[in-house]
């Protein structure tokens, strides 16, 4: 007999169980009110990054929240390692770990004695390929990006403070179909905050180079995100640049050199081009394939080269594989 898991494994409120087994009620506050905090991961040749960073923002969003949890952040971070050794058998051997953590309130008050339910919060810890995720963007390390700006706006920290990283995200999702319904290829939403300036994309921040100058927008109405954070505080202070955050129009975005997004799955992709326009002269830029090579450099591994590899082909209707960025392929 093999020990082998012939399923993967998530922490699901203490124990390690089948993902097919990790349910949450119908009553729960997150189906009710999207009233969950919850952080994403990767890791490079196994060994998870920013790590600590990420369960200390969402402890940060859990006490912002209310959310009473009981579980310490170096419990959460052991529960984490202990999701990882569990579902590492069924790892290819290229393959990474991504971690997704969720935690909710819970049931509503008056659901409390709903009978054989649990109360109080619910944490749970998936891992799955990292793959999954990142199969189908190789080739925008070299297409680049093109960036639409979306009638849906961010929406401001003075009404939903976009810095706690909470499952209420149905304005992403209202970004990417109505992205999903421009001509071309590679089209990934920017949203603007409600004063015009850019803040984030759909799950990723987004910068320009101006002048070999790194610029992002300021951290008010945007998810402070930790590879943006990287790159501002540990890439940029590494090879000499200058990175700073200030309101960006879609003006400074046109009249940039180049341009970029940055994400925890994929790290950096390169935006060449804002509503069809191109940004510097449309390809990518020197300043990007700089900062991508230093943090490939500090990891241990060529990050483009590894998500070129797990490209997959297209659909079986020829149409290309929906990511989280991109709600769906416009059909040719």
């Amino acid at each position: 007999m093999s020990d082998r898991p012939l399923s993967r494994i998530v922490y699901f409120n203490g124990e390690l169980i089948p993902e097919s087994e990790a349910k949450i009620s119908i009553y729960d506050s997150a189906l009710m009110f999207g009233d969950m905090v919850f952080e994403m991961t990767r890791s490079f040749n196994k060994i998870q990054f920013k790590l600590r960073e990420h369960i200390e923002r969402l402890y940060a969003g859990l006490k912002i929240l209310r959310i009473p949890l009981e579980l310490s952040p170096e419990e959460m971070e052991q529960a984490v390692y202990q999701t990882i050794e569990a579902n590492e058998p069924l790892m290819a051997a290229d393959d990474e770990h991504r971690i997704m953590i969720d935690v909710s309130r819970g049931l509503l008050g008056i659901y409390q004695d709903v009978v054989g339910v649990r109360k109080g919060p619910n944490v749970i810890i998936a891992d799955f390929p990292l793959r999954w995720t990142v199969a189908g963007m190789g080739s925008l390390f070299d297409a680049g990006i093109n960036a639409v700006i979306t009638s849906q706006r961010a929406i401001p920290g003075s009404l939903l403070d976009p810095k706690i990283k909470n499952r209420s995200r149905i304005h992403y999702l209202m970004a990417n179909i109505e992205t999903s319904a421009v001509e071309g290829d590679n089209n990934w939403a920017l949203l603007l905050d409600p004063d015009g300036f850019v803040a984030e994309g759909t799950g990723d921040n987004f910068f320009i180079v101006k002048d070999g100058v790194v610029i992002t927008p300021e951290g008010r109405n945007i998810l402070r995100g930790i590879s943006r954070h990287y790159v501002l505080h540990t890439l940029c202070p590494q090879l000499g640049l200058r990175g700073v955050e200030a309101n960006i129009e879609s003006y400074d975005v046109l009249t940039a050199d180049e341009a970029f997004m940055t994400g925890t799955p994929f790290c950096m992709l390169p935006v060449t081009s804002l509503n069809g326009l191109p940004i510097g002269n449309g390809r990518i830029g020197p300043v990007f394939t700089r900062l991508l090579n230093a943090w490939s450099e500090n990891v241990g591994l060529n990050i483009q080269e590894q998500i070129k590899r797990w490209e997959r082909p297209a659909t079986a209707d020829g149409s290309a594989v929906p990511t989280p960025y991109q709600f769906r392929a416009k059909k040719k």
